[in-house]
C-alpha cells in the first residue's frame, strides 16, 4: 500500500537530501512538491532544483509548484548569502529538469492534490509553513483531508538556531523554520489539522557523524546516494565543526517509519509579536495541542536512511509499515 505524500520545502541542503529520501521510498506515493518560496532558496531556482532532483531519480509524476516570496505577516528572511548558496546548490551538479513545473501557485496546487485525494494525505513541511497557511485560511474543510503535518520546526527547551546564520539576530530562543512566519506557524496550530513537530530538541541530540560520513561514502550505489554523498563531502567545515544535524532528513523518516520515534501530547503557542522572542515556540496550559517528536532511535534512522537512498528506481512497492 502506497503512502501518499506531498513536501512542503524551502530547497535548502538537508531538504534536498529529504526529499531524495522519500523519492526513492517504495511506498511514498510523492504527489507534489511545493516550495516556500520564503525559505532559504529563491521561488525559481527552489522549482527548478526541484524539478533537477526528480530529473535525477526518474520521476515525471511528481507536480511542483512555487508559494509566495513573503511570509503572511511580517519582514522575517534568511540572509541573502544563505538563499544564493541554496539556490545554486553549493555548485553541486544536478541534471537538467526534463519537464517543467506546474502554472499552478503552490496554494492552487495543495487545495487541487487534497480535494482530489482519495485517502488523507501526509504532508512533510521542511521550511516555514507560509504555503500551508495560506491554504489552511482559503480552504479550512481540507484540514480532513491531511492525515498528519510533519514539520521540521521550533525549539522548546533548547537554545534557537537564528545566530547560526545571523548573529545579529538578538533573538536566542527561535529556530528558522518557525521564525520567518510565526503568524503562519500559528495559522497551522490553529486549524484543526494534525500536527507533529520535530523541533531543535531532537534533532540537535544526534549530530553527523564521520563515521556515517564514511557509511555513506561506501553505500552510494544509485544516483540519489551519491548526491547525497556530495553534498556531505562539500559540507566538511560543519561536520568538522559538529554543527550539522539530520534536520529535514530526519524529519522525513519519523513521517514514513514514525516507529523508530517517540512523541508526546504538548500545548503549544507561537509568540508573534517583534522583537527578541519573535517566532519563539513555547509551552502553555492555554495552547493548541499538537505532538511533539521527543526521542528518536538514530541507529534506526541511519540504516533506514542509507538503505533507501540505496534502493534502485525500480524497486517493487512494500507495504506501508504500521
Amino acid at each position: 500500500m502506497y503512502l501518499p505524500i506531498i513536501i512542503d520545502t524551502d530547497m535548502a541542503f538537508d531538504d534536498w537530501m529529504a526529499i531524495l529520501y522519500l523519492l526513492c521510498c517504495p511506498f511514498a506515493d510523492v504527489r507534489a512538491i511545493t516550495i516556500a518560496a520564503d525559505g532559504e532558496a529563491h521561488a525559481d531556482f527552489g522549482v527548478q532544483n526541484a524539478l533537477r532532483l526528480l530529473a535525477l531519480t526518474g520521476n515525471r509524476s511528481t507536480s511542483v509548484a512555487a508559494g509566495r516570496k513573503h511570509p503572511l505577516y511580517g519582514t522575517h528572511s534568511f540572509p541573502l548569502f544563505v538563499r544564493l548558496a541554496m539556490d545554486f546548490r553549493l555548485g553541486l551538479g544536478l541534471p537538467r529538469p526534463d519537464r517543467k513545473a506546474s502554472r499552478q501557485m503552490a496554494v492552487e496546487l495543495l487545495i487541487q492534490q487534497l480535494q482530489s485525494a482519495p485517502q488523507p494525505v501526509t504532508v512533510i513541511a521542511l521550511g516555514p509553513l507560509t504555503n500551508l497557511a495560506e491554504m489552511l485560511l482559503a480552504e479550512p474543510t481540507l484540514s480532513k483531508q491531511i492525515s498528519m503535518i510533519y514539520f521540521m520546526g521550533g525549539a522548546l527547551h533548547v537554545p534557537g538556531n537564528l545566530a547560526e546564520l545571523n548573529r545579529r539576530l538578538r533573538n536566542p530562543f527561535a529556530e528558522w523554520n518557525v521564525y520567518i512566519d510565526p503568524y503562519a506557524v500559528s495559522v497551522v496550530l490553529h486549524s484543526g489539522v494534525p500536527l507533529t513537530f520535530v523541533p531543535l530538541d531532537v534533532t540537535n541530540q544526534h549530530p553527523l557523524t564521520n563515521d556515517f560520513y564514511q557509511r555513506c561514502a561506501a553505500n552510494r550505489s544509485t544516483p540519489a546516494a551519491n548526491f547525497v554523498y556530495q553534498i556531505l563531502q562539500r559540507l566538511y567545515p560543519l561536520r568538522r565543526l559538529g554543527t550539522m544535524h539530520f534536520w529535514d532528513p530526519l524529519t522525513a523518516v519519523i513521517a514514513t517509519h514514525p516507529e523508530i520515534a517517540q512523541f508526546q501530547a504538548r500545548q503549544l503557542t507561537v509568540i508573534q509579536a517583534e522583537g527578541n522572542e519573535s517566532g519563539r515556540m513555547m509551552e502553555n496550559s492555554q495552547g493548541e495541542t499538537a505532538q511533539v517528536c521527543t526521542k528518536v532511535d538514530y541507529g534506526a534512522f541511519e540504516q533506514i536512511f542509507l538503505e533507501t537512498l540505496n534502493t534502485p528506481a525500480n524497486a517493487s512497492s512494500q507495504d506501508t509499515p504500521g
